[in-house]
């Protein structure tokens, strides 16, 4: 059964794409990511206000802009670092920081020590997450089966709690006050 799991996806160590081998498939991943994160800075810089009237800063809402606008104008380049272990923030930051024109030195020094912790845990991570996962089910496929399973309920449930949260939390109050007889 060993042998069906290494047909499907080599280990991590032998691991490969396009004939080049994962780290360095990481490594140009990580080149650009930080090039991209450069982009969105003085995209940000340049069109500045008019960014924020963009569809992009439309799509947001001014309201989710001003507040990463207050998480980096509080934290400066340390949020920027902070930003990629952030799915959303992670889009947003970056040219909200070029907007803000935060110090670009140390923005760039935090956006390449970003990509140089993020990109690796998350490639590395995630490959060898899903090797593991088959060669689980190389070995039980119900093991393999009921893993997934237990994921998908543990996202599932986090994805409903954090819905029921946001409705409370935008719910308005109700104002008017129901007489009593």
């Amino acid at each position: 059964m060993g042998t069906l799991t290494a047909s499907l996806i080599p280990s991590p160590t032998q691991a490969s794409l396009f004939g080049l081998p994962l780290w360095l498939v990481t490594l140009v991943g990580g080149v650009a990511l930080f090039g991209a994160f450069q982009v969105y800075y003085w995209v940000g810089r340049r069109l500045g206000e008019k960014l924020y009237e963009s569809r992009v800063g439309a799509r947001l809402g001014r309201e989710r802009i001003q507040k990463v606008e207050k998480v980096v104008a509080r934290w400066g380049a340390l949020a920027v670092y902070a930003c990629f272990w952030v799915p959303m923030l992670r889009h947003t930051l970056p040219w909200v920081a070029g907007v803000l024109r935060i110090s670009y030195p140390w923005y760039a020094v935090a956006s390449a020590l970003g990509c140089l912790t993020w990109v690796p845990v998350t490639a590395f991570g995630l490959y060898a997450a899903i090797w593991g996962w088959l060669t689980l089910a190389a070995r039980s496929p119900l093991a393999a089966a009921g893993t997934a399973v237990v994921l998908a309920v543990v996202i599932a449930t986090l994805v409903l709690v954090r819905r029921r949260r946001r409705r409370r939390s935008t719910a308005e109050p109700d104002l008017v006050a129901s007489p009593r007889a």
